[in-house]
């Protein structure tokens, strides 16, 4: 029986089986005769997830762009189909072409959260490969990873090739043409991975040997190989203008978690929260033209037949021009009822003349990040938004005719206090005594979400060095806020501190963690960003079995000179900015935002010495 029949056997006995079988709209198929690389783009977690970044799409066209190139797509299969594969023998295949990602030459995940990395492994298992670099003793299948993990990618050391560090496009593609040559000319692996590490952004983690204190247990020197850099820095693109968009790009065949045309307006951020990895690893600014948005937004509409677009950025309402953008967009769209929605809006710079833009066609729901309740606790994070931004904001929504609201904040932020969660409810209060003033039509009620994530602390942030909270004290301080939020128009979601715990561990951990990590795939399998199949448990004894403390990672302060897990790459952003801003944070000062002052982050010499938003006064 063949690949088809047996695939058609198990589906009708799966969920959504239109994830497993490819054929959508967009999809790219090539002669197997005119391709010398075939190259799997993997994502570690399902189709719904994998299919609605942008990131995926971007890199799926680049690399289909090149002649000789054939990129396909995999994702991890839900637990149902996992176990069908296993039982009928089908290995992890690629969509396009239905052939087993094992034959291919490259294997490339994008990694963008850390309970990703076991579906990671958990494909890898799927496709029948070994899980370890070591034992993957030839050049083919090279396995990489990329995405906004890989700036620590210590914990996946054991399992990976090399890492991209930074933005892919045009890294990605230096790698598969160094490959080429490698299996044109008969290279080995070690000589292929000696040479790729040359191209700047790319990181080989078995160049470098790391030392510990016998003691201590503290990371105490990393030794780079003959030959290797010291410091790896991440890979920008320097011209958003003319760097690759997918406005010809696949239309998926179900329903997936952001079903829309997305376009990115600039990378980068100028405000500097403290807590926000982003923030940080994806300085320098740069922004496209309106023009360009314009024109790509509405070919992207066209070729896909969507009804909706939505402007992408880390905040989108500091986009210079944003209203010649909407203007723009809106001249095509509100005639053709297509809608534009605009996520990651500041309450700074909400304004009743954003608001009218954004609902000429439909209302979509509004959403703010006020972060902490207390003034206080707002300038540790550098979050420059008032309490009275965050009220002016929502009653402006309010008098719009908005109805619903959702607030995000964090608990466990360095130096909170008891008062600083109890003002959260307080500021949900006042939102909801704004809805009472502003609103014409009381009589629909409102709805007014808070969201209380569990602070996680980052690489490469301000807050690197922190400790993150205890999970009794998580779930104490979620208690105290729940008995504080009597208003029943408030409804108040939590995140999970034992998932929080973990996420942590993996982002402050360090290449010992590998063995736990196998050990978890094997015991549990994969899709642990799930509640359904997170299981806690499966990480104590994993971590008890093989002698790691995970407290050493997520719970214990690091000392200023201590050396980091990930201090030999770089995002171009220096070690000695970052403490100065922790040390602000500490004494509860604010720092400007790049638009107002340039605090020598350093992140503007990976562009030459330019910083747009230093340059500027904002995004262009």
């Amino acid at each position: 029986m063949d690949f088809s029949q047996r695939l058609e056997r198990i589906l009708p006995e799966v969920q959504k089986p239109a994830r497993y079988v490819g054929g959508e709209y967009g999809q790219i198929i090539k002669n197997k005769a005119d391709v010398d690389v075939r190259f799997a783009l993997c994502f570690p977690d399902i189709y719904e997830i994998g299919m609605s970044n942008l990131g995926l799409r971007i890199l799926y066209g680049v690399l289909n762009s090149m002649n000789g190139v054939w990129c396909e797509r995999a994702f991890e299969p839900w637990r149902d189909m996992a176990a069908k594969m296993k039982e009928e023998g089908i290995p992890l295949y690629a969509l396009e072409s239905g052939d087993p990602i094992k034959s291919f030459d490259i294997i490339g995940f994008s990694v963008g959260y850390e309970l990703s990395y076991i579906g990671m492994l958990e494909m890898l298992a799927l496709a029948g490969l070994p899980l370890k670099s070591v034992d993957r003793k030839e050049l083919t299948p090279l396995v990489f990873a990329g995405g906004t993990c890989m700036f620590n990618p210590e914990p996946l050391a054991d399992f990976i090739d090399l890492a991209v560090i930074g933005e892919g496009e045009e890294a990605d593609a230096q790698v598969v043409e160094l490959y080429r040559m490698a299996k044109r000319e008969g290279w080995g692996k070690a000589r292929f991975l000696a040479e790729a590490a040359g191209i700047e952004g790319v990181y080989v983690p078995s160049l470098y040997k790391h030392k510990y204190d016998s003691q201590s247990g503290v990371l105490s020197e990393i030794i780079p190989a003959a030959g290797a850099r010291k410091t790896v820095a991440k890979r920008i693109v320097k011209d958003l203008d003319s760097s690759f968009f997918p406005v010809e790009t696949l239309v998926p065949s179900t329903e997936i978690v952001h079903d829309r045309t997305v376009l990115e307006l600039f990378r980068g951020c100028i405000r500097g929260c403290r807590f926000c990895q982003a923030g940080y690893v994806y300085r320098p600014v740069r922004s496209k033209k309106p023009e360009t948005l314009v024109r790509q937004g509405i070919e992207a509409l066209r070729h896909s037949g969507y009804e909706e677009i939505s402007l992408s950025s880390l905040s989108t309402s500091d986009y210079g021009k944003l209203a010649e953008l909407c203007d723009g967009l809106l001249n095509w769209c509100e005639p053709r009822k297509a809608s534009l929605s605009l996520p990651s809006l500041r309450a700074d710079n909400f304004s009743m003349e954003l608001m009218k833009r954004v609902q000429k066609v439909r209302k979509s729901g509004l959403t703010f990040a006020p972060e902490a309740g207390s003034q206080r606790l707002r300038d540790v994070i550098n979050k420059n938004v008032t309490e009275e931004d965050i009220l002016n904001s929502c009653a402006t929504a309010f008098e719009g005719g908005w109805n619903a609201v959702k607030l995000y904040f964090m608990l466990g932020l360095p130096t909170e206090t008891d008062e600083d969660v109890l003002a959260i409810a307080a500021l949900a209060n006042k939102v909801y005594e704004a809805w009472r003033k502003a609103s014409s039509n009381r009589a629909r009620g409102v709805r007014i979400t808070v969201s209380a994530s569990c602070f996680v602390p980052k690489p490469m942030t301000p807050f690197q060095w922190c400790a993150q909270n205890a999970m009794d004290e998580f779930r104490r301080k979620q208690g105290l806020l729940r008995q504080a939020l009597k208003n029943r128009s408030i409804v108040f979601n939590w995140h999970s501190p034992e998932t929080s715990f973990i996420e942590a561990v993996l982002a402050l951990g360090d290449r010992r963690l590998g063995p736990a990590l196998e050990e978890v795939q094997k015991s549990s399998g994969g899709l642990k960003a799930w509640d359904e199949y997170f299981d806690f448990k499966a990480w104590l004894s994993a971590f008890e079995k093989h002698g790691i403390d995970p407290g050493f990672y997520a719970l214990r302060e690091k000392g200023e000179s201590e050396t980091l897990a990930w201090d030999t790459l770089s995002a171009g952003v220096s070690k000695a900015f970052l403490r100065r801003q922790y040390e602000l944070a500490l004494a509860g000062k604010v720092s400007p935002d790049c638009a107002h002052a340039c605090l020598g982050c350093g992140a503007d010499a990976l562009a030459g010495g330019f910083c747009e938003a230093a340059a500027e006064g904002g995004v262009r």
